[in-house]
């Protein structure tokens, strides 16, 4: 038996489509039977008014400190923060300093004697200070001890010494000859007088 000759051409079958835009992808043809071709095109309209009232995310940029969550910020106090008071990018500037030698009426940036590091610390977040720790006894605003925060100034000894509050009862500072700038404990009764600059 021979093959069938085919005669004649096949019935076109319409193309219909609706046409949907995907943000990113673009335009997108989807073949829909004739009878879907109105809901299609009103579904796709409604999609394109949906996607133009949502605001565009905006283009990537230079990373940004995680926000902080706040579950963790009872528990990593200071790890999602950024410094933002002077006293913060004092004490901050003042810590890389641990280890520098102290030299009486030093001021840095190698060595240091006590109001001569709090003088460069506060210097490094644009703040300029007196130079001795009994006109640094004067500046900014009296704290009392428990309220004290870090980057907060602390005066000793009479009236003699200097640091910068470092939290949890320590205080950092350029204490004497012979001793490198560290961190020290501080109890009230050490407390001359303590400052906060804003």
């Amino acid at each position: 038996m021979g093959a069938v000759a085919a005669t004649g051409a096949m019935p076109a079958i319409p193309a219909m489509a609706a046409t949907i835009n995907v943000p990113g992808v673009g335009n997108i043809d989807v073949p829909l039977p004739q009878e879907y071709e109105q809901p299609a095109q009103q579904l796709s309209q409604q999609i394109q008014q949906a996607l133009a009232a949502v605001p565009s995310a905006p283009a990537p940029s230079a990373p940004q400190a995680a926000p902080q969550p706040p579950g963790l910020a009872p528990l990593l106090p200071g790890l999602f923060a950024q410094p933002n008071t002077p006293g913060d990018i004092a004490l901050d500037a003042a810590r890389t300093k641990v280890g520098a030698q102290y030299s009486w009426g030093a001021a840095g940036p190698q060595s240091f004697d006590c109001s001569g590091l709090v003088q460069w610390a506060f210097r490094q977040a644009g703040v300029q200070l007196p130079r001795t720790s009994f006109e640094q006894s004067h500046v900014g605003a009296p704290v009392a001890f428990q309220n004290l925060q870090p980057g907060d100034i602390v005066v000793t000894n009479g009236g003699g010494h200097v640091g910068i509050y470092a939290g949890d009862g320590k205080l950092l500072n350029a204490v004497q000859s012979g001793q490198p700038v560290s961190f020290t404990p501080l109890r009230p009764d050490m407390v001359v007088t303590a400052r906060r600059i804003v």
